[in-house]
Formats: structure tokens, sequence, C-alpha cells
């Protein structure tokens, strides 16, 4: 079986740094594992590498924006780049994404439906969640995420229930997952200062820019801004939605990490790249 590293862990805690350097001593070619990432413009709230060091990069701003890029999409693309790298190294914080990419995940390859997406219009996001879990209680969708929540209740409401899927958790290739992990209150507090960051690199303008062409992002960070210049509440609350939905995204990622992922955890504080060099010198030893 072919080997596989990924670095992955919560929004915030270091994995773009410390995976540069890591790519770099073992000459890695870096997969992006973030399901953002993949479309251009969409750069300061995404948080998107300006500079790659000279690290090849896939799937990283490459779609333009409106173009639909499923998981089943991700995940074909994964597989092919896999066989054809030499060392491939996945990194992000897409847990759904890369675990489909890397283990036997089944989709339909199946079209969405736009008028039967816009038959849910009326309908907000967090009660079709509710609906979701009514028809699949399992379900891990990101709850945020509306065309996800629309796709998995759709697919439900069909009795093809995503998460009763075989082969879930038996992995295509000979994988090595590690999580890099800090104390909550450290990680929320890199969130809060980065979502400051953000707002001075211009998220604001940022949006400004793709509401003026007609994109109305629903990603955290895109949505909040949304809502400011929608008139729903001022920017100090947008900033501050901002900050408490990344939090709780964070915590969602990382418990995802540790139980759907059998992750080795790495302290985000203590010599992060030593420690994943050891691992994956360990591991390419095997």
């Amino acid at each position: 079986m072919k080997k596989v590293v990924c670095i992955v862990g919560p929004t915030g805690v270091g994995k773009s740094d410390v995976s540069l350097e890591v790519a770099k001593h073992f000459g890695f070619e870096v997969i992006n594992g973030d399901s953002v990432q993949v479309y251009k413009r969409l750069n300061i709230g995404s948080a998107k590498l300006t500079d790659f060091k000279g690290i090849k990069h896939h799937l990283i701003d490459f779609l333009d924006l409106g173009i639909d890029y499923s998981v089943c999409d991700f995940q074909r693309d994964v597989r092919s780049l896999i066989d054809k790298i030499d060392k491939p190294l996945i990194v992000g914080g897409t847990g759904l994404y890369v675990k489909a990419a890397l283990y036997n995940y089944e989709f339909d390859d199946v079209k969405r439906d736009l008028d039967e997406d816009k038959s849910y219009d009326d309908i907000d996001t967090e009660k079709l969640y509710q609906m979701l879990l009514e028809l699949d209680s399992n379900a891990t969708v990101d709850r945020f995420n509306r065309r996800r929540v629309i796709r998995a209740y759709i697919e439900a409401k069909n009795n093809n229930i995503l998460s009763s899927r075989k082969g879930k958790n038996e992995p295509l290739y000979d994988i090595l997952i590690i999580c890099l992990n800090a104390d909550r209150e450290i990680i929320y507090d890199r969130i809060n200062k980065r979502v400051d960051k953000m707002i001075e690199m211009g998220l604001v303008e940022e949006v400004k820019s793709l509401r003026d062409d007609g994109f109305i992002q629903k990603e955290i960070g895109y949505r909040e801004i949304n809502n400011y210049f929608d008139g729903l509440y001022d920017l100090n609350t947008a900033i501050e939605e901002i900050k408490k939905n990344t939090r709780h995204y964070a915590k969602r990622q990382l418990t995802w990490f540790k139980n759907q992922m059998n992750a080795i955890m790495v302290d985000a504080l203590d010599h992060p790249v030593d420690k994943c060099i050891k691992l994956i010198e360990d591991f390419y030893k095997k």
C-alpha cells in the first residue's frame, strides 16, 4: 500500500507553517485538504497561503467561484494525485474531505438539482440540519454549510443514508495522520487574533468585491461580513460573530480528528516540526 502522510488539526493551530517545513525536509508535494481554499478569490477569509516556499501545492486556488465542487469530486482528484505523486502530504482541516479521499467512502456521483435546492430557500440552515438529524441521526455534515446540509437531507429523504455507507473505516493506503493540537484557550486566542488580522488585511473589502460580482458566500468569515452589509448587525458584532463561529468550528474539527481518523496528537507549541519529522521517519521505516 502506498504511504500517505496527513497533517490535520483545528483552524488556527498552525498547520500551514509546520507543513511547509516538513514538506521541505522530506521533499513532499502538498495536497490541499481545505474545502474552501480550492476556490479562487476566497483568500483572506480562508487564510490561504500566499508564499508556498517553493513547495509544490495541489488543489488550492484552482476553481472559479460558482463551480460546484463536492466531496466526491475532491475524493476523485486526491486519489488521482496520490497515484501520481511520489511523496504526497495532505494538509488541511476539512475532516470529511480528507477521510473520504483516504478511506473506502462511497458516494453517488449525482449532480445537484438546483431547482430542488431552491425549494428549500424558505427554510433556514439550522432547521434543515435538524430535519436531517431526524432522518439520519449520525449525520456528520457541517451544520453551517447550507449546500452540504441540503445535499445530505435530500439524500436521506431518498433513503440514501450517507452515514450508513460501508467502508468508511477501511483505509485505501498506508496512512499516517498527525493532528496538531494545543490547549483550547490558546487555540481560541490564536483564532481571535487571526480574525483581527484578517480584518486588517482587508476581509471586508474582499467580501464587498465578491458581492459586487454577485457572489454571496456563506462560509465562516464571509457569511458574517455579508450580514453586516445586509444591515443585520454592525461591523464589531460581525467580527465577534466570526470569532465565535470559528471557535465553534475548531472544536468540531478537533472532535472529528480524534474520533474519526485515528490521528496521532502533536502539541503545536512544543517543537511540532521536529516531532512530525520523527513520526514520519519512523512511518517510512516500517
